[in-house]
């Protein structure tokens, strides 16, 4: 049984980042893209070294997956999802943030 992911437009992330987000945000992009700037708060897991580092995460939490348009980040969705992980996906990924950016 394959669940949808559920999405989050990059606007309510950012309001949500302001109002002191619920959520932890997870970077899945690659060394030199991350260094273009992430999501405020982001912590990065390039999304091949995701299946080694679930330790890092807990299944209380609800994460937004990141990427740079939103594909990458979706298939981590799915992975993570299938584990008993809750998770939304960034709408567009870093293409679509207007937001701040840290690097």
């Amino acid at each position: 049984m394959s669940e949808e992911v559920k999405e989050i437009l990059p606007e309510e992330l950012e309001k949500d980042i302001e109002n002191g987000s619920k959520y932890t945000v997870i970077d899945v992009r690659e060394d030199e893209e991350v260094a273009t700037g992430m999501v405020p708060g982001a912590k990065h897991i390039a999304l091949q070294t995701i299946p080694d580092r679930l330790n890092e995460l807990s299944k209380d939490n609800e994460y937004v997956m990141v990427c740079r348009s939103g594909r990458r980040s979706h298939n981590a969705c799915m992975f993570l999802n299938e584990r008993g992980y809750k998770t939304v996906n960034l709408k567009g990924g870093m293409l679509e943030w207007t937001g701040e950016k840290v690097f």
